[in-house]
C-alpha cells in the first residue's frame, strides 16, 4: 500500500485530499496543528485502519515512521483573515515548513507537491495569467506575507529539484470553494454566504468591477491528483478560468439564496488584486485536465452545505472587520 503524507490535513483542501487518497486506496498520514485546520473535517476517517493523524507544527521537525511515497504539503493559512491575523505564522510555514518537509521527501525519497497560490502573481499586469509570468507583487504590503511565503516555496522546491534531483511537483491553486469552507474565514464565497443566511447585506469591497473565477472543489482535487502523478516538474495553474465580477457574483448568491438583500460597497482593501484568471492550457494539455462543474452547481451545493451549520457558526462575526484589519 503506498503511504502519503498530506500536511494541512483537517483544512479545507487537506481533508478533501485525504477523502480522495483513501478513496485511491493509499494509507494517509494526516498531519496539522489545527491553527486554522478542525478536526471535524476528518473525523469520519479516525475510524479507518489506513488513516492515522498527527498533531504537529511543520515549522517544527518533521519525522514520519516508516517509508513515504508521496507528500502533498497543504499546510498554510490561506485566507485574508488568517494570514494578516498571523503573519509570523504564514511566513515561517512557507519558509521553515516548506524546508522541513523537502528535507523529509529527500530522506525518504519520495515525491512531494507543494500547494503554492494565484497569490504569487499579485496584482497581475497580464490577464489571462500564464505560468510564466513572474507576478506584481507589493513585497511589504499586509497581503505580502502570503505572497512571499509563497514565491519562496517555489523557489525552495525548486532549488532542491535542481540541486538534489528530488521529484517535485507545484500547483497554483485559484480560488477554490466548496464544503468544509470556514464560513467566518473572510474569503468573498463564506463571506457573502453567511451575509444571506443571517439576513444581512452583502458587502462588496471598492465597486465590484474586480473579477474572480472559482473552481468548485472537486475539479480542484482532481487536478491536484494528476498533476502529483504526473512527470511535469514546473508549476500548473489549476483553476476555473470562467471570470466574473464580485459585484455581478454578488448579485447571483442574492438569486441562489433566495433573499432580499441588496449589495452595500466599502473601501477596497491595499493591494487587493482587481483580476483573477487562469490560463489552464498546460493544465489541459499536460495533465488532460479541465473543471467539469459548472458555478451554478457547484454554488447550490456550496450552499447546501452552509444552510447545514449551527446557528452559533452562523453568528460568528470574525469576517466583518476585514476592512478594518487591513487599515491597522
Amino acid at each position: 500500500m503506498k503511504r502519503i503524507l498530506i500536511t494541512g490535513a483537517a483544512g479545507f483542501l487537506g481533508s478533501h485530499l485525504c477523502d480522495r487518497f483513501i478513496k485511491e486506496g493509499f494509507h494517509v498520514i494526516a498531519m496539522d496543528n489545527l491553527i486554522t485546520g478542525d478536526l471535524k473535517n476528518i473525523e469520519h476517517l479516525f475510524k479507518l485502519e489506513n488513516f492515522e493523524y498527527y498533531h504537529h507544527d511543520v515549522t517544527k521537525f518533521v519525522h514520519v515512521p516508516g517509508k513515504l511515497d508521496y507528500i502533498l504539503h497543504f499546510a498554510s493559512p490561506a485566507s485574508p483573515i488568517d494570514y494578516l491575523k498571523i503573519p509570523i505564522q504564514t511566513l515561517k510555514v512557507g519558509a521553515l515548513g516548506t524546508h522541513n518537509l523537502l528535507g523529509l521527501a529527500k530522506e525518504k525519497n519520495a515525491r512531494i507537491l507543494i500547494a503554492s497560490t494565484s497569490e504569487i502573481y499579485g496584482d497581475p499586469l497580464v490577464h489571462p495569467q500564464t505560468e510564466e509570468y513572474y507576478g506584481n507583487v507589493n513585497t511589504i504590503g499586509p497581503r505580502g506575507v502570503y505572497d512571499e511565503a509563497k514565491r519562496f516555496q517555489e523557489s525552495i522546491t525548486m532549488a532542491y529539484h535542481r540541486f538534489h534531483g528530488l521529484e517535485t511537483r507545484i500547483v497554483r491553486i485559484f480560488n477554490t470553494y466548496g464544503p468544509r469552507m470556514r464560513l467566518n474565514d473572510g474569503r468573498v464565497i463564506p463571506a457573502f454566504m453567511g451575509q444571506a443566511l443571517r439576513g444581512e447585506d452583502l458587502t462588496v469591497f471598492g465597486d465590484g468591477s474586480q473579477t474572480r473565477s472559482f473552481c468548485y472543489v472537486d475539479d480542484e482535487i482532481e487536478g491536484i491528483y494528476r498533476l502529483l502523478m504526473s512527470d511535469y516538474e514546473l508549476p500548473v495553474n489549476i483553476g476555473n478560468p470562467h471570470e466574473i465580477t464580485i459585484r455581478d457574483f454578488a448579485e447571483e448568491i442574492i438569486k441562489l439564496t433566495g433573499t432580499t438583500q441588496k449589495v452595500i460597497y466599502k473601501d477596497l482593501p491595499q493591494d487587493d488584486p482587481m483580476q483573477r484568471q487562469p490560463d489552464i492550457s498546460k493544465a489541459k494539455e499536460i495533465l488532460g485536465w479541465e473543471p467539469k462543474v459548472g458555478r451554478e452547481e457547484g454554488m447550490r451545493k456550496t450552499f447546501e452545505y452552509f444552510k447545514t451549520l449551527s446557528q452559533e457558526e452562523l453568528e460568528r462575526t470574525e469576517h466583518r472587520d476585514f476592512t478594518q484589519r487591513n487599515k491597522k
